[in-house]
């Protein structure tokens, strides 16, 4: 795992509130949520920001072929 750092934080109580309502967590847990999202959506930009650079060698219909037959199937 990780290396883990104590932090202290100043926020809205709230904000607070409302973020720790809509995760049914506690303040680290809802704050870990909220660092992990933050991530996630840089790593989201990061791979759109890739669109268009690789050529890719199997077509979209090709991917589909290779699917298990019941399902997704039109």
């Amino acid at each position: 795992m990780d290396e883990t750092r104590k932090i202290t934080v100043e926020v809205s109580s709230e904000l607070l509130e409302r973020a720790q309502s809509f995760t049914g967590e506690g303040v680290t847990e809802t704050v870990r949520t909220g660092l992990k999202k933050i991530d996630a959506e840089r790593a989201q930009r990061e791979f759109r920001q890739l669109r268009g650079t690789h050529k890719f060698s199997i077509s979209l219909d090709e991917l589909r072929e290779d699917r298990p037959l019941g399902r997704n199937r039109k």
